[in-house]
């Protein structure tokens, strides 16, 4: 490799950085933002995913179950019967009841988080256009805020 191909592969590879390192900015026009914004997420979005958090949670909950107590009652049969067998298969019992409630844990946190997220978000709204809005209830412009810092 010669030294002018490094010195681009470097140069490329730091605008590939800096590139996804851009936050919500605006365009370079100075018009609106960017239309390849990637912090914008939609209400309808977060309600999706959350809905889905839920539904794979109640999925584990009924399916993650199906085969525990059949696995618990053969290592118990196995164990009294004297083979070692049976502890082993105890232990793999306890391992997926630990793992199945951390996964079932974990679904609930990210519905729950979303849900929250979701009305946080509207109670921020609500707050926004309050504050925009003067004594008599109209909205203000900017022009009006103008008026008011000086």
């Amino acid at each position: 490799m010669a030294w002018d191909e490094w010195e681009q592969l470097k140069s490329e590879a730091a605008a590939k950085q800096s590139a996804r390192m851009k936050l919500n900015q605006l365009a370079d026009s100075g018009g609106g933002a960017s239309s390849d914004s990637d912090l914008v997420v939609h209400d309808d979005e977060l309600g999706k995913l959350g809905n889905m958090a839920y539904d794979l949670r109640e999925q584990l909950r009924v399916d993650g179950d199906y085969a525990r107590p059949s696995i618990f009652d053969a290592s118990v049969d196995l164990f009294n019967d004297g083979l070692d067998m049976g502890s082993g298969l105890l232990e793999l019992h306890d391992a997926w009841n630990t793992q199945l409630a951390t996964l079932k844990e974990a679904c609930a946190h990210i519905s729950n988080h979303l849900d929250f997220t979701r009305a946080q978000h509207a109670k921020d709204e609500v707050h926004i256009q309050t504050g925009m809005r003067d004594a008599a209830g109209h909205l203000m412009t900017a022009s009006r805020i103008q008026d008011y810092l000086k």
